[in-house]
């Protein structure tokens, strides 16, 4: 495009167009700034930090291992129990300092209802940590 000619129109308007080299240009200048820059911030100091050996500051809760089979029975640490004797236990457990967490094993066919009763007896004796342990699926053929 011509900015200029030996014509002389009276219907000239002005250009319209931007011109996309200068943009470039710094676009492409500041790229090589980030490019050289990117390296120093990830520079770290090597410090030698003193080594101490000390206890662990928590230790391992104690867990319990609650089974329900199909038909609806209870068993602790696979010893049957009745739920007033769960719910006694939970109480037994819930006064302690440390409380510990129960892992929960339910049948896929046990009614909701029992699994329901056993959270809230523990719920009630204080007990805060329940884990659901279940099965890990059958691996499909073909993959680990």
């Amino acid at each position: 495009m011509a900015f200029g000619g030996l014509e002389k129109k009276q219907t000239a308007a002005p250009m319209a167009e931007i011109n996309m080299t200068p943009l470039i240009d710094v676009m492409l200048v500041l790229l090589v700034i980030f490019i050289i820059t990117a390296p120093l911030f990830t520079h770290a100091i090597r410090l030698d930090l003193p080594k101490v050996a000390s206890a662990p500051s928590r230790q391992t809760p104690q867990t319990i291992s609650l089974s329900i089979d199909a038909s609806g029975r209870l068993y602790w640490d696979s010893t049957p129990i009745t739920l007033d004797q769960l719910r006694a236990r939970f109480a037994d457990e819930g006064k302690r300092s440390d409380q510990p967490e129960i892992h929960l094993r339910a049948e896929r066919s046990t009614r909701y209802e029992t699994i329901a009763l056993v959270m809230g007896a523990a719920q009630q004796a204080g007990l805060e940590r329940i884990g659901f342990v279940t099965d890990p699926p059958p691996a499909a053929p073909g993959r680990p």
